[in-house]
């Protein structure tokens, strides 16, 4: 792991406290229990090697004697290691040798005959054919400690990020709310979406937001972001000033990762109860989406630069309001969501689907939940792979008839 990895697992030992030793058997526990497992290829890959075996035997048949064709089995421990593990790569050699013999030498074939079972061309075809199977089993081995490397790698990432990202509670403060993280499945680590909600003396304040990069660097960044976040919501009487909390914290990462493109597109979010509205900073991130009343409205308010480019702004960033009632539902987001192409290439049409499930009039009002099940179930209708993780939090009024 490297330096970078280190330092998230001190912080989390350290934002933990007592908890150091539980929070790394979690973490030791995901390792274990799917640091092994090795995604299998598709089925037609691991038949192959039985096809290719197929294509000789019918084209022996076919060509005329002279034409030693049986020679294209010495191929076959390297296509078998292409998809097979080293011991079944050193039967695949065997099996390849001793069919040469038999083609070689029994008159199944036209032409061919015992005599012709240790001519010199044929000893060579055998040496070479074992030759080309060790190292097909050096490459089928070196393939399966490669796979197990990579979805090690991946587990501790994603473990990492699971201990960043908490669980959603049901009921945080005078909001219901219900959140969903999905990593992606191309690549070796999961990216950089980040969530969170707090109850604060000066109302339930939320963020969400896309790091840019992958990795653990990326982690790294989601750490220090909510690390920020969880203390300025408490310290902080307003939101302007919990942002700028946090570009202050991401320009001091900047300068440790000596990385000048470092930012972060962030939606604040803080909701007043007694008002019935929410006041939201957007740092250059997916406007929220509002289901009030069987309608679905983006809230498009004053654009803002993201975290971490700040200093290039002309002026401070502007909160904006919007009453937010009983009833309603208030979606954040990250681009994993609207950027699922389908097979196509097609982007997923968040709002039209929402509308679709959630608009008119006579539409029951959705809770949070609602709108999360509705999207973790619709989203793999969309897309069959997800090339960027999804991060989605949902947000509702608590009027006390939930329980």
């Amino acid at each position: 792991m490297d330096r970078s990895g280190e330092w998230i697992l001190e912080r989390i030992g350290r934002d933990r406290g007592p908890d150091r030793g539980r929070a790394a058997g979690r973490l030791a526990e995901v390792v274990d229990s799917r640091g092994f497992e090795v995604a299998r290829p598709p089925a037609w890959m691991r038949w192959l090697p039985v096809a290719y075996v197929v294509f000789v035997l019918l084209l022996e048949t076919v060509t005329p004697t002279p034409w030693a064709v049986s020679f294209l089995l010495i191929a076959l421990p390297v296509i078998a290691a292409y998809t097979l593990g080293p011991v079944a790569v050193a039967a695949a050699t065997v099996f390849a040798v001793v069919l040469e013999g038999v083609v070689a030498g029994t008159p199944c074939c036209t032409g061919h005959n015992i005599h012709m079972l240790w001519e010199n061309h044929h000893v060579a075809a055998y040496v070479a054919t074992g030759l080309v199977g060790a190292l097909g089993v050096a490459l089928a081995a070196h393939r399966r400690r490669q796979e197990r490397d990579l979805v090690r790698a991946h587990s501790v990432a994603e473990a990492l990020m699971r201990t960043l990202l908490r669980p959603v509670p049901h009921r945080v403060g005078h909001l219901l709310a219900a959140g969903l993280y999905r990593s992606g499945e191309v690549g070796t680590m999961v990216g950089g979406d980040l969530y969170d909600l707090r109850a604060t003396p000066s109302g339930e304040r939320a963020i969400i937001g896309d790091v840019r990069g992958k990795g653990l660097q990326a982690v790294r960044t989601v750490a220090d972001i909510l690390g920020s976040f969880r203390e300025a919501v408490h310290d902080e009487g307003d939101l302007p000033a919990v942002a700028t909390r946090m570009e202050r914290r991401l320009a001091r990462e900047a300068e440790d990762l000596l990385d000048d493109e470092l930012f972060v597109t962030a939606a604040l979010i803080e909701y007043d109860a007694a008002a019935h509205r929410v006041t939201i900073i957007n740092h250059g991130h997916i406007e929220p989406v509002l289901i009030s009343g069987g309608e679905v409205t983006p809230l498009i308010g004053p654009p803002a630069l993201p975290l971490g480019l700040g200093a290039l702004a002309d002026e401070e960033p502007v909160a904006y309001t919007h009453p937010f009632a009983h009833g309603d539902v208030l979606l954040l987001c990250t681009d994993g969501l609207i950027e699922a192409r389908d097979q196509t290439g097609a982007f997923y049409p968040l709002l039209d689907r929402l509308r679709h499930r959630f608009g008119g009039r006579t539409a029951p009002a959705p809770g949070p939940a609602d709108v999360i099940d509705f999207l973790n179930t619709d989203l793999p209708r969309h897309t069959r792979v997800f090339h960027d993780d999804v991060a989605l939090l949902a947000l509702a009024p608590d009027d006390g008839s939930e329980v």
